[in-house]
């Protein structure tokens, strides 16, 4: 007879001497390795726990979804944490809980006006168009690149509903300005932490202020489960909303594999459906199917417990590049943190100034042909973009930053698989762009 419990264990351990054979540290070359702007960073504890969930072959949500969602939740300090399949559900969930007609009058309908900004990733600012409501864009800051507090003041109307924006690449907005508007004017708050997770915003973390927040575990991201994203919350209310909308729009609030967690499976009337009917199938919401998977999970709970490392590394990184940058304070513009925040900075963002001899397509050109990756600033301005051009929108005065912005701005990684030795070889490159430029 086989025992199974002996077979798991020389599995695991196989697993072990395969990461060690399979993800060897490997040397850096100048010029020939890669300097990415993001990747995973793991050890052989991610790779053990998606072959445990593997060898349970539970599939969907299970007892390391359970772990993950319950490490998020204590991290925080959030008493409920859903997870999804990626940080753009994430965000489609937390607004599409806001449109339940369960909230009564506080509920989101078409027409309302919600406050973004162009200048992000367009996952924050699609499903308030999807639901057939008026996204509001108000210009960002720089160098802070988050919103623009006085325009977002002067964009409220007797519409504005909600404010749905995100901590620009982990830097948190003025949330003390943001959450009084909120409340002087009843507003929701979507607060999209997807850049953000581990960040601190006077002593507390992102993540926490909101009415409801949003992550992402893509592996640009500061933990990452491949595609993933969860979505915080301290209101059971909204927390119910969600997880209805997630999955299938049905009313039950069982966990996978259980059955009558309320007690009363069999003796409640919904809608038009006879008495009795049976809860597991009634449908309260025009929901989808966005579960994360508990090998994402598994991954998700190995990942998490080295955040706080992550986020050190991340600001270590982010000074290296400061001190690269500061040698050229005639060209470039710094990013800084947000009064009283202290950001786990999700990448190193340079924007040109006015008159500098050479354009940002020409210095992000020359990295990435030298294998130093750079992207812009997500979309740059989203009222450009095609897919938005023709859509129901309205600029609340002026966007001009945000076409500064577009036009002069990039950034470079920062996350915890930087290296010394990446970091002197892109200050060589750098060094040598600027000099002939100078030279010329």
């Amino acid at each position: 007879m086989i025992d199974l419990i002996q077979l798991r264990k020389e599995i695991i351990q196989k697993t072990i001497e395969y990461y060690n054979a399979r993800f060897a540290k490997t040397e850096f070359i100048p010029g020939k390795t890669r300097v990415n702007y993001a990747g995973r960073v793991f050890n052989e504890q991610e790779i053990v726990n998606a072959v445990e969930a593997s060898l349970d072959f539970w599939l969907t949500e299970g007892r390391y979804s359970e772990e993950f969602a319950e490490k998020i939740g204590e991290f925080l300090g959030i008493e409920y944490v859903l997870l999804t399949n990626s940080g753009s559900s994430a965000n489609l969930l937390a607004f599409s809980a806001l449109t339940s007609e369960k909230l009564g009058e506080k509920r989101l309908k078409p027409g309302d006006e919600v406050i973004s900004v162009a200048a992000g990733f367009p996952a924050t600012v699609t499903p308030i168009i999807q639901y057939g409501m008026v996204p509001v864009f108000v210009d960002v800051d720089i160098p802070t690149y988050n919103i623009d507090i006085r325009m977002m003041r002067e964009a409220i109307s007797p519409k504005t509903r909600c404010i749905f924006i995100a901590h620009t690449l982990g830097n948190p907005f003025d949330i003390d300005a943001v959450m009084h508007l909120a409340k002087e004017h009843d507003l929701w708050v979507i607060e999209d932490n997807c850049d953000a997770f581990g960040s601190l915003y006077k002593g507390k973390k992102t993540g926490t202020f909101g009415h409801i927040s949003t992550i992402s575990f893509y592996p640009a991201h500061h933990i990452t489960t491949g595609e993933g994203g969860a979505i915080c919350t301290s209101d059971p209310q909204l927390a119910q909303l969600v997880r209805a909308f997630r999955d299938w729009g049905r009313d039950c609030y069982c966990a996978g594999g259980k059955n009558n967690t309320c007690g009363k499976r069999f003796s409640q009337q919904f809608g038009m459906l006879p008495t009795g009917f049976d809860h597991k199938y009634v449908y309260s919401e025009i929901g989808y199917n966005l579960k994360m998977t508990d090998i994402q999970a598994a991954i998700g709970a190995a990942q998490i417990d080295k955040l706080p490392e992550f986020c050190n590394r991340r600001k270590e990184n982010f000074k290296e590049w400061t001190r690269i940058f500061s040698k050229y304070p005639d060209y470039f513009i710094l990013p800084n943190a947000t009064e009283g925040a202290d950001p786990a900075w999700f990448t190193f963002i340079v924007t040109l100034k006015e008159g500098t001899p050479f354009t940002r397509d020409e210095i992000t050109l020359h990295l990435n042909t030298n294998l130093i990756e750079t992207r812009n600033l997500f979309a740059g301005n989203m009222t450009r973009q095609p897919g938005f051009m023709n859509q129901n929108w309205r600029i609340a005065d002026h966007l001009n930053n945000t076409d500064y912005i577009m036009n002069n701005t990039f950034f470079l990684g920062t996350y915890p698989g930087l290296t010394r030795e990446m970091f002197n070889y892109a200050e060589v490159i750098i060094d040598s762009f600027i000099k002939s430029i100078a030279l010329s």
